[in-house]
């Protein structure tokens, strides 16, 4: 059994490497089937991080409070998903380049 520390930075590893490939999955096709190179990492600006902050928001709190409350992981796996949507834009941008008209 892991335990403490060792197992917090386990779930922070694993966890943003999930979401790194489950939003760059996403993204790749988003951009396949609306064919815009941009629109998943706006989004996930957009959209997916102001519904992680609500989630995580707590009422009782104040607004410094509340971000000094939200953990390392949780910033680190929002972090990896906003690399993985952008890297997504990144790749199908790369293979319009490299003359795939289907991307």
């Amino acid at each position: 059994m892991v335990g403490g520390i060792l197992g917090g930075v386990l779930f922070a590893i694993l966890g943003s490497l999930l979401c790194l490939v489950l939003f760059f999955g996403i993204g790749f096709i988003l951009n396949m089937l609306i064919k815009t190179t941009w629109f998943p990492f706006w989004a996930f600006v957009v959209v997916v991080i102001p519904i992680g902050i609500r989630y995580l928001w707590q009422r009782d709190l104040s607004v410094t409070e509340n971000i000094q409350s939200m953990l390392v992981s949780d910033t680190v796996m929002i972090a990896a998903g906003a690399v993985g949507a952008y890297l997504s834009g990144w790749a199908i941008r790369f293979l319009r380049r490299g003359g795939y008209k289907m991307f």
